[in-house]
């Protein structure tokens, strides 16, 4: 019996997959803990338009990260930080305190996982801070580190 998988069933199927399985199988464990559907030609064309918008709401998601993304290359974080001799800040600037940072004076709300922020930065200047907008999409911020008075 062919089954139209909704969810992953671990050694059988990922969810959206069409595959032939026994019917005692499919009609006692499958169909009755709606782990999957009968693939009739009915729910095989549903399938096909559900994976056609998952595509194109995916392309439109990629889209919208290379906008950002060319949005924050010309963009400038400033920071202000205590710092002592050398430089050196008294503290660090963290993933959390950029990400704020975008959202308070720029209105860019990114999630501080998404700043790849290898070590928090420890000194003044400027750093360029990779960001992961999107699976295939990374972008860049350039966070500017001054002299708090």
């Amino acid at each position: 019996m062919k089954v139209i998988f909704l969810k992953d069933v671990k050694g059988k199927g990922k969810q959206g997959e069409v595959k032939d399985v026994s019917e005692g199988y499919a009609r006692n464990y499958l169909l009755k803990n709606k782990l999957a559907i009968e693939a009739t030609p009915g729910n095989l064309k549903a399938l096909e338009a559900k994976k056609r918008k998952n595509a194109q709401q995916e392309q439109e998601e990629k889209e919208e990260a290379i906008a950002l993304k060319d949005k924050l290359a010309d963009l400038t974080v400033e920071m202000k930080a205590k710092s002592g001799e050398g430089g050196r800040l008294f503290g660090s600037i963290t993933s959390k305190q950029i990400a704020d940072k975008l959202a308070k004076d720029h209105g860019y709300k990114i999630d501080k996982r998404k700043i790849e922020l290898a070590d928090p930065i420890r000194s003044l200047g400027y750093t360029t801070v990779p960001i992961k907008l999107h699976p295939e999409v990374s972008g860049s911020v350039k966070v500017h580190v001054t002299e708090q008075k």
